[in-house]
C-alpha cells in the first residue's frame, strides 16, 4: 500500500504491471485531448466543450472493467469510454466539428452519438432517459442468456429525474444485470448538491429500490476499477441490478461557456489536490511501474495520435445539404416484402384481430418481447393477449410497473441489442408521460446514428365510450409533427391485423392507434395465418362523385352511416396510415369528386386535417368546386356524461357539412 496524498490511498491487490500501465495510459489520453480541445474551442475550431478533467477515473476504471461487448451508455464528461475503447480519434474530431465523418453526420454535437462497433451509446439532452436504455439492453442479456452485463452513467442532478427512479425501479423489479453510474461531482450545472436532494447519499436511494448500492472514491482508479470489475463479475452470473455513487468533482464549468465563478475556490483547491491523473501517476513512480522516461514517451506518442487526427478531421470539407439523404436517413432502410392475405377468413371482432395479429407476431420473430401493464396474466384490461403467457411464456409477456417511460427506453434498448418490442399503452392517453422517449429517442435516433428503433407502441384510443377526459382522447395529432415515426390507424378488423403485422415486421418505431369503440363493436372476415397490409397505403372504401371524405379510423363508420344516411354517392378514403401519408390517394380522390371533406375524432384545431387541408389547397387548387371543409371534434377535453359527449363527437357536424358542401 502507498499514500501519494493524506486523502487518496492506492492499493496494488495484485495488479499486474501491464494493468496499472494501460490505467495510467488511459487516463492520460482524455487528459490530452482535453487540454487541446480547450485550445481550439478558445481558437474558436470547435463550438462547445464539456469537460471531464478531474473525472476521468470513472470513466477510465469502469470501462476497463467491463468486456469490449458489454454496452456503456455515456454522458457529457465521460471522453474517457470513448477513449478506453480506441474510438478513431480522427472521427471523434470530426463529430465535434460537425462534419461528415463523425458519428452523426454533422446533425448532433459533442457527444450526442452512439458507436455500434465498440458498443457505447450516447446521450441525448435530456439525462435521464438512457438509464432505461441500458435497462433494455440488460434485458436483452438476460433472455439471451448471454452473461453480460450494461453500465449507465448519470450525474448527480440527473437523479431527480423521474427517468431516473423508473429506470432503477423497472431494473430491480426485474431482476436485470445493469450497473448504474452516479457521478456526483457537485453540481447541476450551476446548482449545487444541497438544492438537488435531502438524502445524505445518493446511494442511499436504492433501498427503496431494493437494489445493492456502493460509494466510493471516484478519483482513485484502482478503487473505481476494482469496484466495477467485481460487480460485473457477480451480475454476470447472478443477474441483478446495482447503484454506485462516485464522489469526484468538476474541476471547470458544466460546458466552457458557464464558467465557474459560483464555485467556492476553497473546493478547487481542496480537490486540485486530488486530481485522479497526478495522484496515480505519482503513485506509480514510488512504486516503479512507472518512470519520467515512460511517462515522456507516452505523452509524445499521445500528442502524435491527436495532431494526427486532428490533421485528418481538419482536412475534412465542411458538411453540405443532400436534401433527399436528409429525408432518406429520417428511417431506418426498409423494403417490406408485401404478403398477401390469403383464401381463408373468419369471422372476428376487431378486438380479436388485434389478438390475431399479436399472436401471429410472436410466433413469426421469436425475438419479439411484449410490455404493458396487467398483459401477463390479466391478459390485459381488454383482453388482448388473455392466454399469450400459457403460450409464450413471462419472459416474452411481461407486465410492467406504472413507468411508461422506462418501458419504452427498455424497448428501444432491446432494439439495440437486435431484438423487437411492442409497448402496449393501457390506454393512449397514457402515453404522455413516456412523451420523451417517444419524440426524442425512438424518433430520433437513426437520423442522428443510425441506430434502427424497432418499437411498436399500441394505443388503444378514442372517446365514444363514457370514459371522461383521461380514458378517451385521440392524440394521435401528438406525434404527426414528429418525424422519424410511422403512426398506423386501421378502421376494419382486416386491416388492424395486417397493418399490425407490418408494423412488427417493420424496423421503424410505429405507433399503432386501436379505437376502443370498435373492439367489440365491428365483426368482419379476418384471413388467417400472416398477411400485411402496406404501411403508407390509404384505401378507398366506397366509391362516389359527389364529394370525397377523407378519413380513417372510427370516422370512415361515421362518414359511412351519413352517406347512408343522407342517400348521397361519396368517396370514403380511410387513410390507415398517417405517417408517411399516401398524398397520391388523397389527389387521386380529390380530383376525381373535386370537392373534400377531412374528417376525424381529434379536435380540429391543430389536427392533422388541418395538414391535409393545407396540401389540398397547395397542390390540388385547381381541381376544387368547394373550399375544403374539416370536421373534428370540439376544441375542448373530451366530457363524461353521454349528451355532453355526443356533442362534443363530430358525427352532427358531419351532416350538417357534407349537406352544405353537397349543395355548394
Amino acid at each position: 500500500m502507498a499514500t501519494t496524498t493524506p486523502s487518496m490511498v492506492f492499493e496494488k491487490k495484485g495488479f499486474s504491471k501491464k494493468l496499472l500501465l494501460k490505467l495510467y495510459e488511459d487516463l492520460l489520453r482524455p487528459r490530452m485531448i482535453e487540454e487541446k480541445m480547450l485550445i481550439l474551442l478558445r481558437q474558436g475550431r470547435i463550438s462547445k466543450w464539456f469537460s471531464g478533467i478531474g473525472q476521468e477515473a470513472i470513466s477510465v476504471g469502469a470501462t476497463n472493467a467491463l468486456l469490449e461487448d458489454e454496452y456503456i451508455f455515456t454522458m457529457h464528461r465521460n471522453l474517457g469510454v470513448f477513449t478506453s475503447r480506441r474510438l478513431p480519434l480522427d472521427r471523434m474530431f470530426a463529430q465535434w466539428q460537425g462534419k461528415m465523418k463523425g458519428y452523426t453526420k454533422g446533425r448532433d454535437r459533442s457527444f450526442h452519438f452512439g458507436a455500434p462497433e465498440q458498443n457505447i451509446v450516447g446521450m441525448i439532452s435530456h439525462l435521464g432517459p438512457q438509464l432505461a436504455l441500458a435497462s433494455g439492453v440488460a434485458l436483452a442479456h438476460k433472455l439471451g442468456q448471454e452473461g453480460r452485463v450494461s453500465l449507465a452513467f448519470t450525474g448527480e442532478g440527473g437523479t431527480s429525474e423521474g427517468d431516473f427512479h423508473e429506470a432503477l425501479n423497472t431494473a430491480a423489479v426485474w431482476q436485470l444485470p445493469v450497473i448504474f453510474v452516479i457521478e456526483n461531482n457537485g453540481y447541476g450545472l450551476s446548482t449545487p448538491t444541497s438544492e438537488q436532494y435531502r438524502c445524505e447519499n445518493l446511494a442511499d436511494r436504492a433501498i427503496g429500490y431494493g437494489m445493492r448500492s456502493v460509494i466510493i472514491d471516484g478519483n482513485n482508479i484502482l478503487e473505481v476499477y476494482d469496484t466495477f470489475n467485481k460487480l460485473a463479475r457477480e451480475l454476470r452470473k447472478n443477474p441483478e441490478p446495482v447503484l454506485v455513487e462516485c464522489r469526484t468533482f468538476r474541476m471547470r464549468g458544466h460546458e466552457e461557456a458557464s464558467g465557474t465563478k459560483y464555485v467556492p475556490q476553497e473546493y478547487f483547491d481542496e480537490w486540485g489536490q486530488r486530481d485522479p491523473l497526478d495522484n496515480f501517476e505519482q503513485f506509480l513512480l514510488e512504486e516503479k511501474v512507472l518512470s519520467t522516461q515512460k511517462i515522456e514517451e507516452l505523452r509524445s506518442q499521445i500528442k502524435a495520435e491527436i495532431e494526427a487526427g486532428l490533421e485528418l478531421a481538419f482536412a475534412e470539407p465542411p458538411v453540405t445539404a443532400d436534401i433527399a439523404v436528409e429525408i432518406e436517413d429520417v428511417y431506418a432502410p426498409w423494403t417490406p416484402d408485401p404478403a398477401p392475405a390469403g383464401s381463408e377468413s373468419r369471422e372476428l371482432r376487431f378486438v380479436d384481430a388485434i389478438t390475431d395479429g399479436l399472436r401471429t407476431g410472436m410466433q413469426r420473430h421469436d425475438n419479439l418481447v411484449l410490455m404493458g401493464q396487467d398483459i401477463a396474466d390479466y391478459g390485459g384490461v381488454f383482453k388482448i393477449t388473455d392466454g399469450f403467457v400459457e403460450e409464450f411464456g413471462k419472459d416474452r409477456v411481461r407486465n410492467t410497473p406504472l413507468c411508461e417511460s422506462a418501458i419504452l427506453g427498455i424497448g428501444l434498448g432491446l432494439s439495440i441489442k437486435g431484438w423487437k418490442a411492442m409497448v402496449e399503452m393501457q390506454f393512449a392517453d397514457f402515453v404522455s408521460v413516456g412523451f420523451n422517449q417517444i419524440v426524442n429517442n425512438l424518433a430520433k435516433i437513426h437520423y442522428r446514428w443510425g441506430q434502427a428503433a424497432d418499437v411498436v407502441v399500441r394505443m388503444p384510443t378514442g372517446g365514444g365510450v363514457g370514459a371522461g377526459p383521461f380514458h378517451s382522447q385521440s392524440n394521435e395529432a401528438w406525434f404527426f409533427h414528429v418525424p422519424g415515426l410511422k403512426i398506423v390507424y386501421p378502421a376494419t378488423p382486416e386491416d388492424a391485423k395486417g397493418l399490425l403485422l407490418a408494423a412488427l415486421d417493420d424496423p421503424n418505431p410505429v405507433m399503432f392507434f386501436e379505437h376502443k369503440g370498435l373492439y367489440r363493436k365491428l365483426t368482419a372476415p379476418v384471413p388467417t395465418g400472416y398477411y400485411t397490409t402496406e404501411i403508407g397505403k390509404a384505401n378507398l372504401v366506397e366509391e362516389g362523385t359527389t364529394l370525397s371524405i377523407i378519413t380513417y379510423g372510427m370516422g370512415v363508420h361515421w362518414a359511412r352511416e351519413t352517406a347512408e344516411e343522407l342517400g348521397m354517392d361519396v368517396d370514403i378514403l380511410d387513410l390507415r396510415t398517417l405517417l408517411p401519408l399516401d398524398y397520391d390517394a388523397i389527389a387521386a380522390t380529390v380530383k376525381k369528386t373535386n370537392k373534400a371533406l377531412i374528417l376525424h375524432e381529434a379536435t380540429l384545431m391543430g389536427g392533422i386535417g388541418a395538414e391535409l387541408s393545407a396540401y389540398i389547397s397547395q397542390h390540388l387548387f385547381e381541381h376544387l368546386d368547394a373550399p375544403v371543409v374539416r370536421v373534428a371534434s370540439l376544441d375542448t377535453p373530451v366530457p363524461f356524461a353521454a349528451n355532453l359527449e355526443k356533442a362534443f363527437l363530430p358525427q352532427q357536424r358531419l351532416r350538417e357539412q357534407m349537406v352544405i358542401l353537397r349543395d355548394y
